[in-house]
Protein backbone atom coordinates (compact mmCIF):
# COMPACT_ATOMS: atom_id res chain seq x y z
CA UNK A 1 0.00 0.00 0.00
CA UNK A 2 2.69 1.98 0.48
CA UNK A 3 4.77 1.91 -2.41
CA UNK A 4 1.10 1.85 -4.54
CA UNK A 5 0.84 5.58 -2.81
CA UNK A 6 4.24 6.40 -3.62
CA UNK A 7 3.62 5.31 -7.18
CA UNK A 8 0.29 8.06 -7.28
CA UNK A 9 1.74 10.92 -5.68
CA UNK A 10 5.21 10.59 -7.98
CA UNK A 11 3.07 9.94 -11.29
CA UNK A 12 1.23 13.14 -10.20
CA UNK A 13 4.09 15.05 -9.43
CA UNK A 14 6.13 13.95 -12.36
CA UNK A 15 4.18 12.31 -14.63
CA UNK A 16 5.94 9.49 -16.90
CA UNK A 17 7.43 11.16 -20.04
CA UNK A 18 8.93 8.91 -22.98
CA UNK A 19 13.04 8.41 -22.73
CA UNK A 20 12.86 8.02 -26.53
CA UNK A 21 10.31 10.52 -27.64
CA UNK A 22 9.11 12.82 -24.93
CA UNK A 23 5.59 12.15 -25.26
CA UNK A 24 3.61 10.99 -22.23
CA UNK A 25 4.77 7.21 -21.03
CA UNK A 26 2.14 4.39 -20.41
CA UNK A 27 1.57 2.26 -17.43
CA UNK A 28 3.81 4.19 -15.19
CA UNK A 29 6.95 3.78 -17.77
CA UNK A 30 9.26 6.13 -18.63
CA UNK A 31 8.46 4.80 -22.10
CA UNK A 32 4.81 4.98 -24.34
CA UNK A 33 3.39 2.50 -26.27
CA UNK A 34 4.50 3.43 -29.78
CA UNK A 35 8.30 3.01 -28.96
CA UNK A 36 7.26 -0.10 -26.31
CA UNK A 37 6.55 -1.58 -29.97
CA UNK A 38 9.46 -0.29 -31.39
CA UNK A 39 11.62 -2.72 -29.28
CA UNK A 40 12.95 -5.77 -30.62
CA UNK A 41 12.27 -8.78 -28.04
CA UNK A 42 14.05 -11.76 -28.13
CA UNK A 43 11.02 -14.53 -28.21
CA UNK A 44 12.95 -17.79 -29.64
CA UNK A 45 16.34 -18.04 -28.13
CA UNK A 46 18.60 -20.71 -26.50
CA UNK A 47 17.49 -21.15 -22.60
CA UNK A 48 20.75 -22.27 -21.79
CA UNK A 49 22.68 -18.77 -23.12
CA UNK A 50 19.77 -17.00 -24.56
CA UNK A 51 20.83 -16.63 -28.25
CA UNK A 52 18.31 -15.84 -30.46
CA UNK A 53 16.91 -18.31 -33.35
CA UNK A 54 16.10 -17.25 -36.32
CA UNK A 55 12.87 -19.42 -36.27
CA UNK A 56 10.60 -21.07 -33.63
CA UNK A 57 12.34 -24.51 -32.05
CA UNK A 58 9.95 -26.76 -31.13
CA UNK A 59 10.57 -26.97 -27.44
CA UNK A 60 13.65 -25.64 -25.63
CA UNK A 61 16.80 -26.33 -27.20
CA UNK A 62 20.64 -25.93 -26.95
CA UNK A 63 22.53 -23.77 -29.59
CA UNK A 64 25.30 -24.72 -31.15
CA UNK A 65 27.73 -23.25 -28.97
CA UNK A 66 26.30 -24.58 -25.55
CA UNK A 67 26.23 -28.16 -27.14
CA UNK A 68 30.18 -27.71 -27.55
CA UNK A 69 30.54 -25.55 -24.32
CA UNK A 70 28.52 -26.11 -21.67
CA UNK A 71 28.36 -22.50 -19.72
CA UNK A 72 28.63 -22.16 -15.77
CA UNK A 73 24.99 -20.93 -15.51
CA UNK A 74 21.66 -22.93 -15.95
CA UNK A 75 19.29 -20.63 -17.64
CA UNK A 76 19.24 -16.91 -19.23
CA UNK A 77 16.58 -14.82 -19.37
CA UNK A 78 17.24 -11.70 -21.95
CA UNK A 79 13.53 -10.42 -22.77
CA UNK A 80 15.41 -8.11 -25.67
CA UNK A 81 17.70 -8.15 -28.37
CA UNK A 82 20.85 -5.49 -28.05
CA UNK A 83 19.44 -3.18 -31.01
CA UNK A 84 18.30 0.14 -31.42
CA UNK A 85 16.50 1.91 -29.17
CA UNK A 86 17.68 -1.11 -26.30
CA UNK A 87 21.34 -0.41 -27.11
CA UNK A 88 20.31 3.50 -26.65
CA UNK A 89 18.81 2.60 -23.06
CA UNK A 90 21.74 0.46 -22.34
CA UNK A 91 24.97 2.94 -23.65
CA UNK A 92 23.15 5.79 -21.90
CA UNK A 93 23.22 4.42 -18.71
CA UNK A 94 26.92 3.00 -19.11
CA UNK A 95 28.18 5.75 -20.44
CA UNK A 96 26.27 9.02 -20.16
CA UNK A 97 24.97 8.14 -16.33
CA UNK A 98 21.13 8.46 -17.86
CA UNK A 99 20.17 6.23 -14.48
CA UNK A 100 16.10 6.74 -15.40
CA UNK A 101 17.02 4.40 -18.06
CA UNK A 102 18.13 1.73 -15.58
CA UNK A 103 14.28 2.01 -13.54
CA UNK A 104 12.99 1.80 -17.27
CA UNK A 105 14.86 -1.50 -17.99
CA UNK A 106 14.45 -2.89 -14.48
CA UNK A 107 10.81 -2.49 -14.74
CA UNK A 108 10.78 -3.75 -18.42
CA UNK A 109 12.82 -6.68 -17.20
CA UNK A 110 10.51 -7.17 -13.97
CA UNK A 111 7.19 -7.43 -16.35
CA UNK A 112 9.06 -10.24 -18.43
CA UNK A 113 10.70 -11.95 -15.70
CA UNK A 114 7.16 -12.43 -14.16
CA UNK A 115 5.55 -14.80 -16.55
CA UNK A 116 8.89 -16.43 -17.75
CA UNK A 117 11.48 -16.27 -14.95
CA UNK A 118 11.64 -18.79 -12.00
CA UNK A 119 12.42 -16.45 -8.93
CA UNK A 120 15.55 -17.54 -7.11
CA UNK A 121 16.80 -16.78 -3.49
CA UNK A 122 18.70 -13.81 -4.17
CA UNK A 123 20.11 -11.18 -6.99
CA UNK A 124 24.11 -10.45 -7.24
CA UNK A 125 24.56 -7.66 -9.97
CA UNK A 126 28.32 -8.27 -11.60
CA UNK A 127 30.68 -6.50 -9.68
CA UNK A 128 32.83 -4.52 -11.20
CA UNK A 129 36.96 -4.47 -9.89
CA UNK A 130 37.24 -1.55 -7.36
CA UNK A 131 39.22 0.22 -9.76
CA UNK A 132 36.84 0.42 -12.64
CA UNK A 133 34.16 1.47 -9.97
CA UNK A 134 36.05 3.83 -9.12
CA UNK A 135 36.52 5.37 -12.46
CA UNK A 136 32.89 5.04 -13.58
CA UNK A 137 31.55 6.02 -10.39
CA UNK A 138 28.73 3.44 -10.06
CA UNK A 139 27.89 0.03 -11.59
CA UNK A 140 25.25 -0.42 -14.07
CA UNK A 141 24.06 -3.68 -13.23
CA UNK A 142 23.32 -2.93 -9.45
CA UNK A 143 21.28 0.08 -10.45
CA UNK A 144 19.08 -1.86 -12.56
CA UNK A 145 19.31 -5.34 -9.83
CA UNK A 146 17.80 -2.11 -7.23
CA UNK A 147 14.74 -1.78 -9.47
CA UNK A 148 14.27 -5.70 -10.21
CA UNK A 149 14.51 -5.97 -6.16
CA UNK A 150 12.08 -4.03 -5.53
CA UNK A 151 9.70 -5.19 -8.08
CA UNK A 152 9.95 -9.01 -7.68
CA UNK A 153 10.59 -8.76 -3.74
CA UNK A 154 13.84 -10.44 -4.10
CA UNK A 155 16.86 -9.09 -2.20
CA UNK A 156 20.18 -7.95 -3.40
CA UNK A 157 23.18 -9.56 -2.21
CA UNK A 158 26.27 -6.66 -3.05
CA UNK A 159 28.70 -8.76 -0.76
CA UNK A 160 29.01 -12.04 -1.24
CA UNK A 161 31.42 -11.62 -4.66
CA UNK A 162 33.99 -9.43 -5.78
CA UNK A 163 35.90 -8.84 -9.00
CA UNK A 164 39.17 -9.58 -7.59
CA UNK A 165 41.24 -9.25 -11.05
CA UNK A 166 41.19 -5.69 -13.00
CA UNK A 167 40.24 -7.74 -16.71
CA UNK A 168 40.69 -6.02 -19.76
CA UNK A 169 37.82 -5.20 -21.48
CA UNK A 170 36.21 -8.27 -23.41
CA UNK A 171 34.81 -5.85 -26.82
CA UNK A 172 37.89 -6.68 -29.05
CA UNK A 173 38.89 -10.26 -27.44
CA UNK A 174 37.85 -13.60 -29.68
CA UNK A 175 35.64 -16.06 -27.43
CA UNK A 176 39.12 -18.24 -26.23
CA UNK A 177 40.72 -15.23 -25.32
CA UNK A 178 37.86 -13.83 -23.29
CA UNK A 179 37.60 -17.62 -21.54
CA UNK A 180 41.34 -16.94 -20.78
CA UNK A 181 41.19 -13.47 -19.78
CA UNK A 182 38.60 -13.93 -17.58
CA UNK A 183 39.88 -17.37 -15.84
CA UNK A 184 39.77 -16.22 -11.91
CA UNK A 185 38.36 -12.93 -11.98
CA UNK A 186 35.64 -13.46 -9.17
CA UNK A 187 36.03 -14.57 -5.93
CA UNK A 188 33.55 -15.62 -3.44
CA UNK A 189 32.56 -15.10 0.01
CA UNK A 190 31.40 -18.08 1.08
CA UNK A 191 30.02 -20.16 2.20
CA UNK A 192 26.54 -18.32 0.60
CA UNK A 193 23.46 -18.06 2.13
CA UNK A 194 20.97 -19.29 -0.93
CA UNK A 195 20.56 -22.05 -3.13
CA UNK A 196 19.03 -20.50 -5.92
CA UNK A 197 20.74 -17.16 -7.83
CA UNK A 198 20.36 -14.45 -10.10
CA UNK A 199 23.22 -12.78 -11.70
CA UNK A 200 22.07 -9.26 -12.94
CA UNK A 201 23.58 -7.54 -15.58
CA UNK A 202 22.90 -5.29 -18.65
CA UNK A 203 23.93 -7.40 -22.10
CA UNK A 204 25.30 -10.39 -22.42
CA UNK A 205 27.31 -10.67 -25.66
CA UNK A 206 29.28 -13.85 -25.24
CA UNK A 207 28.28 -15.20 -21.36
CA UNK A 208 31.97 -15.22 -20.70
CA UNK A 209 31.85 -13.03 -18.28
CA UNK A 210 28.56 -14.63 -16.55
CA UNK A 211 29.61 -18.10 -16.97
CA UNK A 212 32.99 -17.60 -14.69
CA UNK A 213 30.64 -15.92 -12.38
CA UNK A 214 28.36 -18.61 -12.01
CA UNK A 215 31.05 -21.08 -11.71
CA UNK A 216 32.46 -19.41 -8.81
CA UNK A 217 29.43 -19.31 -7.33
CA UNK A 218 28.55 -22.94 -7.62
CA UNK A 219 31.86 -23.79 -6.61
CA UNK A 220 30.68 -21.77 -3.12
CA UNK A 221 27.69 -23.80 -2.72
CA UNK A 222 24.89 -22.35 -4.95
CA UNK A 223 23.19 -25.26 -6.58
CA UNK A 224 21.55 -23.41 -9.53
CA UNK A 225 22.27 -19.82 -10.70
CA UNK A 226 20.57 -18.30 -13.90
CA UNK A 227 21.51 -15.19 -15.61
CA UNK A 228 18.91 -12.08 -15.94
CA UNK A 229 20.06 -9.40 -18.42
CA UNK A 230 18.31 -7.00 -20.45
CA UNK A 231 19.57 -7.94 -23.60
CA UNK A 232 21.24 -10.69 -25.85
CA UNK A 233 23.83 -9.51 -28.45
Amino acid sequence: MVNNWFDIIQNYLLPPTCILCGNPGQASRDICQSCMELLVTNPYCCYRCGLPFEHAPTGPILCGDCQKRMPGFDETHAPFKHQSAIRFLISGLKFRRQFKNARLLGLLMADYLKISAEMPDCLVPVPLHPRRYRERGFNQSIEIARTLSRELAIPIDLDCCIRSRNTPHQIDLPAKERRKNMRNAFTVNGPLRFDHIAIVDDVMTTGTTVSELARALKKAGATRVDVWVCARA
